[in-house]
């Protein structure tokens, strides 16, 4: 089963307040980048793996989805985007992503955001997911970069000119990485870039667009504190098609 930090009281409580659970999509400076990658939603039955409080599930029936299932390890997560949501095409299911089975050709269009990377097996979940969508239906997932979450103790220091720099350690050795966000020991999985788009391909899904999030030079004069971000990736984007 995948680790539950999401129920946990202190995690819950600082996870609640970051500006992209507060404000929704437009909380996320990601958010742009990947409304370039979704795909026309109008009729469409769409899974949302790792639904959170269920921002994404709202704005796809906004853009004309005919239902949505967004499902989560949380039942905190669950409760939360059940209050929120007032639409009986939305239906929210508490689920382990380890283990999840989902009807064959049973959605249109697959969507996750920064969840996929507290998954141990991605390959299993990759797979199940590509049976699970009709023929040339798409993918949009997001997971925190391989860059960002490689390093034993993920933080900033300083070179010797001053400049913020991220630690790039055991890069090639994948598996657990434990980090202290909001509680100790939270555990994610580390993947390589390759290991993670050569799992896709293996499952029989085809790459439409591989992006490393960085803010644009507009975000970075509303937001100067996103100029951090383009030392290095912190998130990873990518479109692929059944």
């Amino acid at each position: 089963m995948a680790q539950n930090i999401y129920d946990d009281p202190e995690f819950f409580a600082g996870y609640s307040q970051l500006p992209r659970q507060v404000h929704g999509l437009a909380g996320a400076p990601e958010w742009p980048a990947i409304r370039a990658l979704i795909p026309d939603l109008t009729g469409k039955r769409v899974v949302d793996l790792g639904c959170g409080f269920g921002w994404f599930a709202r704005w796809a029936r906004e853009q004309g989805a005919a239902c949505v299932t967004g499902l989560d390890v949380s039942e905190k997560m669950i409760a939360r985007a059940r209050a929120q949501t007032s639409d009986a095409a939305i239906a929210y299911e508490i689920a382990d992503l380890e283990t999840l089975e989902l009807p064959p050709a049973a959605f249109d269009f697959a969507y996750s955001a920064l969840t996929f990377h507290y998954i141990a097996d991605f390959g299993r979940l990759v797979r199940m997911i590509h049976q699970a969508l009709t023929p040339g239906a798409h993918f949009v997932f997001t997971i925190e970069h391989p860059i960002y979450m490689a390093a034993a103790h993920p933080r900033w220091s300083s070179d010797e000119d001053g400049r913020k720099t991220w630690p790039v350690n055991r890069y090639a050795v994948e598996g657990e990485r434990r980090t202290n966000w909001f509680t100790d020991g939270v555990l994610k999985y580390h993947r390589t870039l390759g290991t993670t788009l050569n799992g896709l391909i293996a499952a029989g899904w085809t790459l439409r667009h591989v992006a490393e999030f960085a803010p644009t030079a507009a975000q970075i004069a509303e937001n100067p504190g996103l100029a951090e971000e383009l030392e290095r990736p912190m998130m990873l984007l990518v479109s692929a098609q059944c």
